[in-house]
């Protein structure tokens, strides 16, 4: 072999290094492309689990409050049969006392009914107004009273567990 040939053969050996350098760049670029797309695809299924799981944490609460406050409407409406009782036995009297035995033990079983389930009168005077559990329906001007006291309790308020049933229709201070 002649210093030409060898020449030739060094020119076409460094032509397939040039060639195999480009190509390897090639393949690093590519790698790299594909790595990035696997860091998208991993942060973006991370994030599609933790939305899933908070998903699940919402359900779960949600079912939770469902069953927690699932007698809420009927607890009302045996709220304003309760109130019904009260107001007839509030006149009483001579002659009707006896018949009305009748209706203060039916009024009593609703108000075990209420108790078991948590059901928990909002009726209190001098305290201070708070409108989450009061409703203002009256004001006076009363002497020596603290502005913003409730001084009477026109229809009382009932708490369910924690959550306001009916908030207390209240006469406040001025």
């Amino acid at each position: 072999m002649d210093e030409k040939d060898l020449k030739k053969e060094i020119k076409e050996e460094k032509k397939e290094i040039k060639k195999d350098k480009k190509i390897l760049e090639e393949f690093k670029e590519q790698i790299e492309s594909l790595n990035n797309s696997l860091q998208e695809e991993k942060e973006k299924s991370m994030r599609i689990q933790a939305e899933m799981m908070n998903f699940k944490q919402r359900k779960e609460l949600e079912v939770a409050n469902m069953y927690k406050y699932a007698n809420e409407d009927i607890l009302k409406q045996l709220l304003l049969i309760s109130d019904n009782f009260e107001r007839a036995l509030a006149m009483e009297n001579e002659e009707n006392k006896e018949f009305l035995k009748g209706f203060r033990m039916i009024y009593q079983s609703i108000r075990d009914i209420l108790d078991q389930n948590e059901v928990t009168e909002i009726s209190e005077i001098n305290v201070e107004f708070d409108p989450a559990i009061h409703q203002a329906v009256l004001t006076e001007k009363k002497d020596g009273v603290k502005e913003g006291l409730v001084i009477d309790v026109l229809q009382k308020g009932y708490k369910y567990k924690d959550r306001i049933l009916r908030p207390a229709m209240v006469k406040v201070s001025e």
